[in-house]
């Protein structure tokens, strides 16, 4: 009962601490939009499964750290060994408890996580549309709608309507690749009448330029445009997605959070065989591109194809040789350029890849690190003979950190491919696994966890022989 009981308090407090940063973290996403205070809790309770992870292993470690200090600082594990009641025996009704939580932990991450995080993300999408003004931050792009993306220097007012050193992309419907329409302005006023769809941005002192597309290709490499200046420019934006205050909306949202494991598996299936048939094509296409197929095995035997850069120019005229080496030049950087071009999409796809596969391990690692962290905590707190607040909490926070940052710079390693996804996950469980049962050995056999005197007994006796 008294691992219950600390257990249950310890986890309130730090549920507590961690909604409380997250308020902090996403402050900027609910205040000055007159939500209702239903939709802010709806906010916390749709983001709180997702803090488990962190919450859940903490609270496991902090307290049997505290109970197990406790019973070794009141000498209770002392009067159990007296009555022949071992450490092991103690604890074996805490394993069944920590092993039936760590599977409710497995069945909350596949099932209860997911589903949180896309009612999460759905209302977070949902809250954004309900102020514009909202969503245009200041010092980076914002998209309204599906052809505006606006960036300003600075907002002001008390709706933040008046906007100043204002540049806007402005995509056409004929012309949907690209940002062809460029607008910058020195002010600007955001207008709307109540209850309407459209958004009026007048703009002032300022340019627009029009990027000029044309056939000839001579004369689309001197990037024509068209450049106009304006006192007053007004540009009307269709507010219908953003004047929906239904922040209920169901949304089409996907990421790999939002997925449990039979799902996962299949994503990542369709993902890796999408990567590869994607990698196979390009490396067929740029084998033709080459060239190369055009020559037969027979025709390289037979030397009848020159396998030299001035074989290859003394077939032709020393006038021509300067057109072909050009050629040539102007091939290969072109093949460069789709090289470089594909292999940021493949680095993109390739962290998808690994964002998925690290989601699907997350489930189980949660599992096992709720079981390993107990059996580091439980033995800790025996050893160090401390209960409380104070040096348990202290030590719990170190050592979880420890656990946690291992994690967060393998998972990062892990989306860019410098590691692998499955060691990634893992690591940090792995790394405390050994300790759990260092721990465990050294409480059970009543030892420290560094014996002082029997190491300078030892140095005392290597020195000893030394002067013999």
């Amino acid at each position: 009962m008294t691992f219950l009981k600390t257990f249950f308090s310890v986890f309130i407090i730090l549920m507590f601490i961690f909604v409380l940063q997250t308020i902090w973290l996403y402050i900027s996403e609910l205040a000055g939009k007159d939500l209702d205070i239903w939709v802010v809790l709806k906010f916390l309770w749709y983001v709180s499964p997702r803090l488990i992870p962190l919450v859940l292993p903490l609270t496991v470690l902090v307290t049997s750290l505290m109970v197990f200090g406790s019973f070794a600082e009141k000498y209770e594990f002392a009067a159990m060994k007296s009555t022949g009641i071992s450490l092991q025996r103690a604890m074996r009704s805490l394993t069944v408890f920590i092993l039936l939580l760590a599977l409710t932990a497995f069945f909350f991450a596949n099932n209860v996580i997911p589903y949180s995080e896309y009612k999460w993300q759905n209302l977070r999408r949902n809250i954004a549309h309900v102020s514009p003004s909202m969503v245009i931050a200041e010092g980076q792009f914002s998209q309204i709608g599906d052809n505006f993306n606006i960036k300003v220097g600075e907002k002001s007012g008390d709706r933040d309507q008046f906007l100043h050193d204002v540049v806007i992309h402005q995509k056409k419907p004929d012309r949907p690749n690209g940002n062809y329409n460029v607008t910058i302005a020195d002010n600007g006023e955001l207008a709307s009448e109540e209850g309407s769809n459209t958004l009026s941005l007048i703009l002032k002192d300022g340019y627009y330029y029009d990027e000029v597309i044309t056939k000839d290709v001579n004369k689309q490499r001197r990037q024509p445009f068209v450049k106009s200046y304006f006192e007053e420019y007004t540009i009307n934006i269709d507010l219908t997605e953003f004047n929906n205050t239904d922040v209920d909306k169901e949304n089409e949202l996907s990421n790999h959070n939002m997925y449990n494991l039979s799902e996962l598996f299949v994503e990542i299936d369709s993902l890796s065989k999408g990567y590869t048939r994607d990698i196979k094509m390009f490396s067929d296409n740029m084998y033709y591109r080459s060239g190369v197929a055009k020559f037969n095995d027979d025709l390289v035997k037979s030397r009848l194809v020159p396998d030299t850069v001035q074989s290859v120019l003394d077939i032709y005229k020393p006038r021509q040789q300067s057109n072909v080496l050009s050629m040539a030049l102007n091939n290969v950087r072109g093949t460069l350029q789709s090289i470089n071009a594909k292999k940021t999409e493949f680095q993109i796809k390739t962290k998808r890849i690994n964002k998925h596969e690290i989601a699907l391990h997350e489930k189980y690692v949660l599992a096992f690190a709720v079981i390993i962290l107990f059996f580091v905590g439980a033995p800790l707190g025996a050893i160090i003979r401390k209960g409380g607040m104070g040096l348990p909490m202290v030590v719990a926070v170190l050592l979880f950190l420890t656990y946690h940052f291992i994690g967060i710079f393998a998972k990062n390693s892990a989306e860019d491919g410098t590691m692998h996804p499955f060691i990634a996950s893992w690591i940090s469980t792995v790394i405390m696994l050994p300790l759990g049962v260092w721990l465990t050995y050294r409480a059970t056999t009543d030892q420290g966890i560094f014996d002082i005197d029997s190491f300078l007994q030892r140095i005392g006796k290597l020195f000893g022989k030394k002067e013999e």
